[in-house]
């Protein structure tokens, strides 16, 4: 999918951005026709309402689009995106009072606007292809590479597992690399076992698609930043087996991986200057003769001995793995991302990216970077007064006590216990839109990836 603003020419047409208390004044400058015409069709500037407006020659002169009230604006994310469907083909440009922040936000939303999973639908009509000049002091080249790192997380997540089994992302992955320049390394089946990954290996062999772990390193000057991303392609829960209900969106269960790999293609197409490595164990959760029995006991990459009390816990075992495996190349910061517990959901719903960090200054520079990106996060804490839940007294940690309470943040210190040297951010997110919404469409979403690209200047720097 291309992504890109229109040049400004005499075919352009203006799309007037209106608050409420700005129709008044525009209809006085805009003569009698155009203001007989808004208050016919009763536009009431709310947000995202939309009005063509008429030319001498009969065609579309332009257009009006309501920003809606402040109030309006919290509650709708990327509310001007609304006014896209309504619009002709053709190229526009946005007109009126509008800050830095919200021609960002704007251009942002338009871009995204454009996504579209027809990879199953080949004969579906295409979108009327409307355009928008890059408003002023807004940079395109930034803007683009969000929308397409965008795009490439939610075709990751949107694909179902037949057709996305640990080696079509494997081959994404390597696409990915390739295209940059990156090099990579993937281990795979048994090798997992001989190499140290036995929590990966267990997760994994019950599928005929073998498990394995995927590695790629891009950069050679600059602080090290390693990003590790659950990569499930499908999740049945395992011998501790999922209801039908439960299992219906477990596509989505790579969102961690498909998120770290978006956010790689952001770091290496805007040439950041980081060390960046990043680590995607790739995995099915299924059931066969071989898999993982709840009570089983496995030993991890780090030594930790691990009570398997429900094997649909099992993301949080394969990251074990990896982010042990991350700390060993000793980088600055190391960031994991996963689709990890429902107890999240609960929690913060489907709209907010929950992380975990004891760093405060990498939660500064996320906040900054949510606000910044237009990617909306929210701390949790690692409550070290819930360490003794996770410890079973049979083996060094559980991975799914029975607490009945905290389930994210149970699962949060778990994945923690991994974890020595770099500074540590954890994010467990959700990775799909329930329906639809401007801008995302129902399906595959990316979360806090945006937030950590504007984040990470600051964070590198401390």
């Amino acid at each position: 999918m291309i992504f890109a603003f229109a040049t400004a020419s005499p075919s352009t047409r203006p799309l007037y951005v209106l608050r409420p208390d700005e129709i008044a004044t525009f209809q006085a400058e805009r003569g009698a026709a155009w203001a007989e015409w808004l208050t016919a069709t009763d536009f009431e500037a709310g947000l995202g309402e939309v009005r063509l407006l008429p030319g001498k020659d009969g065609g579309v002169a332009g257009a009006v689009v309501g920003y809606g009230s402040a109030q309006a604006r919290r509650r709708t994310r990327f509310g001007l995106a609304k006014a896209v469907a309504g619009l002709p083909a053709g190229d526009w440009a946005l007109q009126g009072t509008l800050d830095q922040g919200e021609r960002t936000e704007a251009a942002l939303a338009w871009l995204l606007s454009a996504y579209r999973f027809d990879r199953y639908r080949p004969g579906r009509k295409p979108a009327a292809e409307t355009r928008l000049v890059c408003p002023e002091h807004v940079d395109p080249e930034r803007l683009i590479a969000m929308a397409e790192a965008e795009a490439l997380t939610r075709d990751l997540i949107n694909t179902p597992a037949e057709d996305m089994g640990p080696a079509e992302l494997e081959t994404a992955f390597l696409d990915l690399a390739a295209g940059f320049g990156a090099t990579t390394e993937v281990i795979r089946g048994e090798d997992l076992l001989t190499q140290g990954f036995p929590m990966i290996h267990a997760v994994g062999r019950a599928s005929p698609r073998v498990p394995r772990l995927l590695d790629m390193r891009w950069g050679s000057a600059g602080p090290k930043l390693t990003l590790v991303g659950k990569g499930v392609c499908f999740d049945t829960g395992g011998l501790n087996l999922k209801p039908s209900a439960g299992m219906s969106l477990m596509k989505k269960d790579m969102g961690g991986a498909a998120t770290v790999i978006g956010l790689a293609r952001m770091i290496m197409s805007l040439g950041l200057a980081v060390q960046l490595r990043v680590l995607v164990p790739a995995v099915e959760n299924l059931v066969s003769g071989t898999s993982i029995k709840p009570k089983d006991i496995l030993t991890s990459r780090k030594g930790l001995t691990v009570e398997v009390n429900d094997t649909d816990a099992e993301g949080r075992l394969i990251l074990a793995d990896a982010l042990a495996y991350a700390c060993e190349g000793n980088p600055d910061i190391l960031i994991s991302m996963a689709t990890l517990t429902g107890a999240a959901r609960v929690a913060v719903g489907p709209d907010l990216a929950p992380y975990y960090t004891d760093d405060a200054g990498l939660a500064a520079a996320l906040e900054a970077g949510a606000k910044a990106g237009f990617d909306p996060v929210w701390r949790l804490p690692f409550h070290d007064a819930y360490e003794t839940v996770i410890e079973p007294g049979i083996a060094d940690l559980d991975n799914a006590p029975g607490y009945g309470f905290a389930g994210s943040i149970t699962a949060a210190l778990f994945v923690r216990r991994f974890v020595e040297g770099p500074r540590y951010m954890h994010f467990d997110i959700y990775g799909h839109t329930p329906s639809d919404l401007p801008a995302r469409p129902k399906g595959g979403v990316g979360q806090g990836a945006r937030a950590l690209l504007e984040a990470l200047p600051a964070m590198l720097r401390q």
